[in-house]
């Protein structure tokens, strides 16, 4: 008796944390147009700017309103990716956020839910999704230009951040034999929803605020030529750079001086 094999072709997917708006909705809009893409998971709080999304896309979606700083959370997309017959193209971790201030003047639940959020989520869902990747796969983890130096009224965010760039770095150098590709991306300021939430509602946009369109688009570039950290606006290199020659102590006293940031 003759045996047959049927090729069944695995569907590509793309997974980006932070869908509903700002740089994960610009990551969305942008990676819908690769050719490989035959579904995306978009994953968010907000259903309905989801579903929102969800109709602008061109591919078939699936949508998750989770919150990610709950470990159930994790565990939905885990389950999700275990019943499926699929390979993890893309992984955007872009969900993240920051609170602005003093550490001892702001909620210690609202930092730890931040370290949740930035560190643990993050890392969480690259363990997930790395079995289910091959030698085109890219994850893509949006750490900060806070992340190369202390700050001042931005402790345990510019900490959160400084993992992830460390981490993406370290695991870029362990999957590179496999042709994943790791990439950081770091970030200035970005014209998003991120100094509202930062400020609980105090400062509505981010001071001098770059372009969303146009970070992920050259973060896009970066991560097609194997970069593994991506600072795509000049100012930003040099201030990166900088940072390797400053006192790590003197510029968060100084920060924690002279850049006082609103919050209510």
């Amino acid at each position: 008796m003759s045996s047959q094999w049927y090729n069944i072709a695995m569907k590509r997917i793309v997974i980006i944390t932070g869908a509903s708006s700002g740089i994960g909705r610009e990551f969305a809009r942008n990676l819908v147009q690769i050719k490989e893409t035959d579904e995306m998971w978009l994953v968010a709080r907000r259903k309905d700017r989801l579903e929102d999304l969800a109709q602008e896309l061109s591919v078939p979606t699936r949508l998750f309103d989770l919150d990610l700083t709950r470990p159930e959370a994790i565990d939905t997309i885990g389950s999700a990716l275990s019943s499926e017959y699929c390979v993890v193209d893309t992984l955007v971790n872009n969900a993240g956020f920051g609170t602005y201030g003093p550490f001892c003047e702001t909620a210690p639940e609202r930092e730890l839910e931040m370290v949740d959020l930035n560190v643990r989520a993050l890392t969480a869902l690259c363990a997930l999704v790395l079995p289910k990747m091959d030698n085109k796969s890219k994850i893509i983890n949006v750490a900060s230009l806070a992340a190369f130096i202390p700050l001042g009224n931005f402790a345990v965010y510019a900490a959160t951040k400084a993992y992830v760039l460390s981490f993406s770095v370290a695991l870029a150098a362990e999957v590179a034999d496999r042709g994943i590709t790791v990439t950081a991306l770091c970030p200035g300021p970005v014209d998003t929803e991120f100094a509202k939430v930062a400020s609980n509602g105090a400062r509505q946009f981010v001071l001098k605020g770059k372009d969303t369109a146009t970070v992920v688009t050259r973060c896009l570039k970066d991560v097609r030529r194997g970069k593994h950290i991506s600072l795509i606006h000049p100012q930003w290199k040099i201030m990166a750079l900088l940072s390797r020659f400053v006192g790590r102590y003197l510029y968060a006293r100084h920060s924690y001086l002279n850049d006082k940031r609103p919050s209510q």
